[in-house]
């Protein structure tokens, strides 16, 4: 069986999903410094705080970007799940 060289990214505030989609990155940084979340990476929990988000297409291509006060990043099984309590609109790209 052929592994999937993608990520699925969805993007939660309290009222409502932000931004959900397939991506090949997440990257950001936390207080231990900058990571990126590539398809099959190991399985990951941090906190961002007032960082950019990026969301990148496999060639390097942003797709969105967002800046939130705090945010919780998990990682597992291809799958990034992201929430806040903020809800601001992207800084870069189109929805």
């Amino acid at each position: 069986m052929e592994k999937k060289n993608e990520i699925y990214v969805r993007i939660a505030g309290p009222e409502k999903v932000l931004w959900e989609g397939k991506a090949f990155a997440v990257s950001s940084k936390n207080s231990q410094g900058n990571f990126d979340i590539l398809p099959h990476h190991t399985g990951f929990l941090t906190i961002v705080e007032d960082q950019p988000i990026k969301i990148s297409s496999q060639k390097k291509k942003i797709l969105q970007e967002f800046r939130f006060e705090r945010a919780l990043i998990y990682n597992r099984d291809n799958r990034v799940s992201i929430y806040t309590l903020g809800s601001p609109e992207p800084e870069v790209g189109n929805s």
